[in-house]
């Protein structure tokens, strides 16, 4: 799995589950705070779009993980 795709399944997981412990309607709720947590996901995958800067891809790249566009 490449970094591109990690950061993806992340940033979708932690969305959905913050939306799911912030919403008052789902059985999940916890505090409606979590949706600042989405909020800042968001925000985080919008500022990357422009700056190329993904904190979590540089932990995948530190830990041996490879981008799609290197070869091998």
């Amino acid at each position: 799995m490449t970094t591109e795709r990690i950061v993806r399944l992340v940033a979708g997981t932690f969305i959905l589950l913050s939306l799911s412990l912030g919403l008052e309607s789902s059985p999940l709720f916890h505090h409606q705070n979590w949706l600042w947590f989405t909020a800042f996901v968001g925000f985080n995958l919008l500022q990357s779009s422009f700056t190329q800067f993904c904190p979590l891809e540089l932990i995948l790249k530190k830990l041996g993980i490879k981008s799609s566009c290197q070869k091998g």
